[in-house]
């Protein structure tokens, strides 16, 4: 490879041009999104203010229940608060920050294994995939899960090659077991990717590769699993309840709700399963077509076609190892999202967007090197075509961008024939440009629309406004494979207890007195109001500025905290108010039935031991003024 410091002035060039770019995408009019996830926004205000809260991400100061994910991606975004003070923009650039970082991260793997044009797509790709604008924009700990594989990746790739440094796939293992601190099992989708990889193109004997790779697994194991350790023996009565588990275990919480869970939908005190389209079509359905789907099957077709043209190259030849990391990485982590049974958010898919980039900078770059050759162009007029047909059909079923539905199809027309076009008849300059330009123009047109637009709560979705969402297909579309719809029946609404509001996937904007209600004499007090639901406390939280206490986490179904400890918090005058929340938990076959019922029992002892008044249209009980005994 080119020595770093000897790369033509145009190469930078163009490097800078995509890493400025993208940052323009990324950041450009960012607060418009407000708190955007208020979830993880009123876990990075309590962080910021109370250090065990910070350790833990917990949703409050008052330390009542974590956040239903561990709290590496909250780590970040506190100490930005810190630093910068609670603002939209001090949670939200470092997710936009670390996207920039991993397109430049991923311009230098697929460098080395290919060369600066096949880096410049792949990092352009990357970038411009809908879902990947979306989620750098916002604060989801996904930003920070794909960062980090994308850096495991790199140094997977870079212990493949010739006279590779020892400790190259360590650093691997590190930056997987962070990305678990992130995401937890999401981030281990990629490790047969580099496992395969690394046994089949890695230096040395066998018995050498075996060994490393060991100790990868090892380092992997220590930077994500002390965590773990830790909670695990924290005692549990100086720490908050640990949300998303029915047991307040943190390894219940990674190997099961966010674990296995996701895969078979077993997910007790869950939603249940909404993911009514699982099969090998998903990916380019109605609920998640939009998100990363546009360039999926010409990623495939330029894998495929590369593993074809390296098959004959030495065992440690870095092109092919790079095919097998980033396109493994591509079909598990495809294959897992494809057909999980559990909750799988079509944003999830931001995942699959760097493989995709990387697997259509080196296949691409590999079939136009070989052009001569009558295969190698029909796999190219291929790539083209059907990122046109989906292009056209993902465009029919959004409704939106209609003038796209036309240029495509007519571009990628033009692309195919110049394809097809022996080279010596051909001006290779315009077949790239027309072939790229078709390509690209719809997830381009569709992350700068993702730009102008609000996105807010749990369920964010790409593209202009008013397009369809993430809860699945449009009338007259989809599948609608079961109990969400019914057999033959697409949801077409958002579950029970949605509402703008404030509910169980939204949070409320409360208004100017019961602003001024909660954040009176709030000092006084370890938590200033409790409400069912976490994105009900985060509304409040983050509008009056105090710590407010979620009953029963995230989805209300979390035993904490029990109604015998609730009621000790309002005897020692720790709650002062009990604000009435509209939270129904869970939907279809597996919903609340198998999560706790504690969140209903206390709202019940609530209301028939305190008085109601009604605030800014909403139902608040004072728990310091119990109900005079008749």
């Amino acid at each position: 490879m080119t020595p770093v410091l000897r790369r033509p002035l145009g190469e930078w060039l163009r490097l800078g041009l995509l890493l400025a770019g993208t940052a323009v995408l990324y950041l450009w009019n960012l607060s418009v999104s407000g708190w955007a996830n208020s979830f993880y926004s009123a876990a990075a205000q309590a962080g910021a203010s109370d250090w065990t809260a910070m350790l833990f991400g917990a949703s409050d100061s008052g330390n009542a229940i974590t956040v239903d994910k561990t709290p590496g991606a909250l780590w970040v975004m506190d100490l930005s608060v810190r630093l910068f003070g609670l603002s939209s923009w001090s949670i939200l650039v470092p997710q936009a920050l670390m996207g920039v970082t991993a397109v430049a991260v991923l311009y230098a793997a697929v460098r080395r294994a290919a060369g600066p044009a096949a880096a410049l797509l792949a990092g352009t790709v990357f970038a411009l995939t809908p879902v990947a604008t979306l989620m750098f924009r916002f604060n989801n700990p996904d930003a920070l899960l794909v960062l980090l594989l994308v850096v495991s990746a790199y140094c997977v790739q870079r212990a493949c090659e010739k006279d590779a440094g020892r400790w190259w796939l360590v650093v691997a293992g590190v930056a997987a077991g962070f990305a678990f601190l992130a995401k937890m099992l999401q981030a281990f989708l990629v490790l047969p990717a580099f496992a395969v990889a690394y046994l089949t193109a890695g230096p040395g004997s066998r018995r050498s590769r075996l060994w490393r790779l060991l100790v990868a697994t090892a380092a992997m194991v220590v930077s994500g699993g002390w965590y773990l350790l830790l909670v695990e023996l924290w005692p549990a009565s100086s720490r908050p309840y640990i949300g998303g588990s029915q047991h307040d275990s943190i390894v219940e919480l990674a190997l099961g709700y966010n674990g296995v869970g996701r895969l078979n939908g077993n997910e007790p005190g869950g939603l249940g399963n909404p993911n009514f389209d699982a099969g090998w079509d998903r990916l380019l359905g109605p609920s998640m077509g939009t998100y990363a789907g546009w360039l999926l099957p010409a990623a495939l077709i330029c894998l495929i076609a590369g593993l074809w043209l390296t098959r004959r190259a030495p065992r440690t030849d870095t092109t092919r190892a790079a095919l097998i990391i980033w396109g493994g990485w591509l079909i598990v982590t495809g294959s897992v999202f494809s057909f999980a049974s559990g909750i799988v958010h079509p944003y999830y898919t931001v995942a699959l967007a760097p493989a995709i980039g990387a697997c259509l900078g080196i296949g691409s770059i590999l079939l136009w090197r070989n052009r001569s050759a009558i295969p190698a162009r029909l796999a190219m007029a291929a790539a083209v075509l059907v990122t046109a047909v989906v292009v056209e059909i993902l465009l029919r079923r959004g409704g939106s961008l209609d003038w796209l539905r036309v240029a495509v199809p007519i571009v990628g027309g033009v692309g195919v024939l110049l394809v097809l076009v022996p080279p010596r008849f051909r001006p290779a300059r315009l077949a790239v440009a027309v072939s790229v330009v078709a390509c690209l123009a719809a997830p381009a047109a569709y992350s700068v629309a993702t730009v102008g637009v609000s996105h807010t709560g749990a369920m964010p979705s790409v593209g202009p406004a008013g397009g369809h969402g993430g809860w699945g297909p449009p009338p007259g579309h989809g599948k609608g494979r079961g109990p969400a719809g019914g057999p033959g029946r697409a949801m077409v609404a958002p579950p029970q207890g949605f509402k703008p509001g404030g509910g169980l996937l939204d949070s409320p904007t409360p208004g100017a007195a019961l602003i001024t209600l909660l954040s009176t004499d709030a000092a006084r007090y370890r938590w200033a109001a409790a409400v069912v639901g976490s994105n009900n406390a985060a509304g409040y939280q983050l509008a009056a500025r105090v710590p407010v206490m979620a009953v029963g986490g995230f989805n209300g179904t979390d035993p904490a905290p029990t109604l015998a400890e609730f009621e000790q918090y309002v005897a020692a005058g720790q709650v002062h108010y009990f604000v009435d929340g509209d939270v129904k938990m869970g939907w279809g076959h597996r919903g609340q039935d198998n999560g706790s019922q504690v969140s209903q029992q206390i709202a019940t002892w609530v209301s028939e031991h305190f008085t109601p008044a009604t605030v800014d249209n909403t139902v608040v009980y004072d728990l310091t003024r119990p109900l005079t005994p008749r």
